[in-house]
This record gives C-alpha cells, structure tokens and sequence, in this order.
C-alpha cells in the first residue's frame, strides 16, 4: 500500500512539473572593483595607529544640515553654511557655524565629552545640558543637538584591549563608474565592551574592501540604539595621516543628519584649553536641558564666545 501510493502520487506531480516550478535568470549587481583583503587583526592594527597618531583637528569646513521635527512629520534643510571645528582627545570639540552672506554667528557650541554649552545668537539662546540623549525635548530640535556625537564621529577610537572585536565579511551598497547601484563585499567589525550592566554592543566599523578604510561607524548606546552613524568618504593624505574629506554625521535619536565637507584640515595642531571656552553672553536666555522646570532664566555676566 505504501509503495503503491507513492507512485500515485509521482505519477500526480510529475507531470505538473512543468507548472510548479520555473527556473529565470537574476541580473547580478555586483561590483567588479578590485578588492582588497585583510585578516582582523590587520583591521585592528591599522586603525589603532591610525587613530593612535591623530590626536587633534582644526578645519574650516562647510555644513550641510537636515533637522527633522517628530511631531510635526517634516524635515528642514539647511542650506550649506560655512563653520570651523576645533576637535582634541580625549574629548573636547568646539564648532561654530556662520550665517550665509553676512557670516555672524549662526551657533557656537562646545563639548568636554560630559557637558555642553550651545550658543545660538539669532535666537539670544544659551543652552547647557549633558551629552545624553535622556534629556531630548522634541519642541526644541536645535537645542537637543549632542556634539559629542559629531566628536565621536570625527575622532575614530582604537579598538581597546578590554573591548572585543569581532570580524564578518559583509556587503555594503555602492555607485560603480556609471553612478549605478552595486553590491560590494565588505568587512564589518562588531566591537563589544562592558558596562555598568553587562557587555554590549558598542560599534560597528564597516572597512571598504577597495582600500581597507573604514568607511562607516555605528556608535550604539547601551539599550542598543543606533546614537550616531557615520559615513566617511574621499580620503586624502595630510602629512602622513589619511582622513576623509567629507563626513556625513546621523543622529537618529535627535533626528539631525549633518554633512561637513573639509575646506581646509590640519592635524595634530596644539589646541588650548581657552580655545574650547564659551562663556554665557550677558542677557542671553538660558537654557537647562537637564532641569525638570520650563521656565528659562536670563543670563549673567559673562561675555560672547572668542
């Protein structure tokens, strides 16, 4: 009996083979690049030394900048200003941008890696608060701005010997020479490091397989959201330092997407600490990002940023 209905049911299925099943073509969209290959410790290696010998950036640059509103469902563009970014380790960033034409101050914010201070002298607003994102207040999209996150972004951090580094060969999307769409084999580097609550996912490090340069960074935070994503393109050589010519600079939680394109960049210049002070300007509104009461309160007696 089982015999016999296993040939019944050949005899069903066969002849509808022709139906069931259809073999096409599936035009491949692959890049024909040549391609480079490393080991993960090489990776490692590279990138270590390579952010071990940048210690500081000074650039003029211009900004291009999106800035999304939640409640409303809309984006705002900004039209490419012109700024400069002063950026040392181990975490101090200063960046100012300039209004188009007639080149007054449009922001002026800095950042010790824990506090900031944001200037904004069209709106006679001065903002202070902490590097998190628990203090995001969706009305006031210009104020929730993290420059850490564009610091982190600038300054790539070696891979420690207390973080874990894992390697995986992936893909990532590319323009091939006639601007098409194309697949093209990366590495992806997971780094993992521990926190106050355990291990987690800390950055992804995508490296081109064309030159073996990351070429993107995903910085989580320890719930695992994407805090800042970074792409890095047209590299070039600066006294023996390669870093890339244009940024673009995602910050999902803050929905800011910020494009700094390099006019001029030198490395490892001595900074100093007066460079990166902002004083509270007289009469300026005051904003305490990380203060429960709405109520802002007016300025004091210090003067504009130098």
């Amino acid at each position: 009996m089982r015999l016999a209905s296993v040939l019944l049911l050949a005899a069903v299925v066969f002849p509808l083979g022709g139906c069931l099943f259809r073999t096409r073509k599936v035009e491949a969209h692959l890049s024909n690049a040549p391609l480079k290959s490393a080991t993960q410790q090489e990776l490692i290696q590279y990138l270590n030394s390579q952010a071990g010998k940048i210690q500081s950036m000074q650039a003029t640059v211009d900004i291009n900048a999106s800035v999304g509103d939640r409640k409303n469902g809309r984006i705002t563009d900004y039209n490419e200003i012109r700024g400069y970014v002063l950026a040392r380790k181990p975490a101090m960033l200063r960046m100012k941008g300039l209004l188009p034409l007639v080149r007054n101050t449009a922001f002026d914010m800095v950042s010790d890696g824990r506090e900031f201070k944001l200037w904004i002298p069209p709106r006679n607003k001065f903002v202070m608060g902490t590097n998190s994102v628990q203090s995001y207040r969706p009305e006031q999209r210009l104020e929730n701005l993290r420059p850490q996150h564009i610091y982190d972004a600038l300054l790539l951090r070696e891979i420690g010997a207390d973080e874990i580094a894992v390697l995986e060969n992936g893909y990532e999307t590319v323009l091939d020479a006639k601007r098409h769409r194309v697949e093209q084999p990366s590495y992806e580097m997971a780094v993992i490091r521990q926190g106050p609550n355990g291990w987690f996912l800390s950055r992804k490090i995508s490296f081109s397989r064309t030159d073996l340069m990351p070429h993107r960074q995903q910085i989580y935070n320890e719930q695992g959201s994407v805090v800042t994503d970074a792409h890095y393109q047209t590299y070039a050589d600066y006294g023996g330092n390669q870093f890339p010519n244009t940024i673009e600079i995602e910050m999902p939680l803050e929905d800011y997407d910020i494009t700094l394109s390099m006019v001029k960049l030198e490395l490892n210049r001595a900074l100093t600490n007066e460079q990166f002070a902002l004083e509270q300007p007289a009469g300026a509104e005051v904003i305490h990002l990380d203060q429960p009461s709405s109520n802002p309160s007016k300025g004091g007696d210090g003067v504009g940023p130098k």
